[in-house]
């Protein structure tokens, strides 16, 4: 098997998988319809990336594995999704702040995964960044809106990016197996977009009229396994229906 392939295929997947299933948990529950339908939508749009990337890392795998597998039976410290992606929903704001902030990371990421010398990951890059184009664009709008609207939204909109920031810096993080796929030319350098990332942002939330923290240490973890608290209680929900009744499919 090539392991460090697989490793990385598993770094893309993951976040997508986490992303999307914190999203899904507020499906009827958004503050309208349409912003419902746009979040579930959303997720929908995750979870096919995720299913792309798991297909192809099953067969990498071999041995009969399948993307259920990989997706629903393995253990936390098996998953490489970064801490950000994780964080509950505290609130509508808080929500859009980490989809936001993930969304634009995720966008950069494809923009150079599309050109991968992976056939098959440069197709899966071209395909997710019309969806996730429209994604930045969502939550971008959404942290404008409540950031320069009334009190009350600009205060959870700040709360909510001075909470989450410290969770960013993990993003430009190097694993030993993504520095291996970038020097062969298949994956992606992470750490080269780190300026363009904090430059897009910090533009965004300067027009939303929002403060940018100013913090020095970050939390970090994820890529290596190592999760917040909140990791656990969303893998029981989400792996429930394949534990009990093993065998199910996407």
């Amino acid at each position: 098997m090539k392991t460090n392939l697989y490793n990385y295929i598993l770094e893309l997947a993951d976040n997508c998988l986490i992303a999307g299933q914190r999203l899904g948990e507020l499906c009827g529950h958004g503050p309208s319809l349409e912003t419902d339908i746009a979040c579930t939508n959303i997720s929908l749009d995750l979870f096919g990336q995720t299913r792309s990337y798991f297909q192809y890392a099953a067969e990498i795998k071999g041995n009969e594995a399948t993307e259920d597998d990989i997706a629903f039976l393995r253990i936390e410290r098996e998953y490489k999704n970064v801490l950000l992606v994780e964080q509950p929903n505290r609130d509508f704001a808080y929500t859009i702040a980490r989809h936001y902030l993930f969304d634009v990371y995720h966008l950069l990421v494809l923009e150079k995964l599309q050109f991968s010398q992976d056939i098959t990951l440069s197709a899966i890059a071209k395909k997710a960044i019309k969806e996730v184009s429209y994604h930045v664009r969502f939550t971008g709008d959404w942290i404008k809106r409540l950031g320069d609207g009334t009190e009350i939204s600009h205060k959870k909109m700040q709360n909510a990016i001075d909470g989450l920031w410290t969770y960013t810096n993990e993003l430009f993080e190097v694993t030993e197996e993504a520095k291996i796929m970038a020097e062969e030319g298949i994956g992606v350098d992470v750490s080269t977009l780190k300026d363009a990332y904090y430059e897009k942002v910090t533009s965004l939330l300067e027009e939303a009229t929002l403060t940018i923290p100013e913090l020095k240490y970050f939390q970090k973890g994820g890529k290596s396994g190592i999760h917040t608290e909140h990791m656990g209680y969303l893998l029981a929900d989400m792996q429930y229906m394949q534990r009990t009744y093993p065998g199910m499919k996407w």
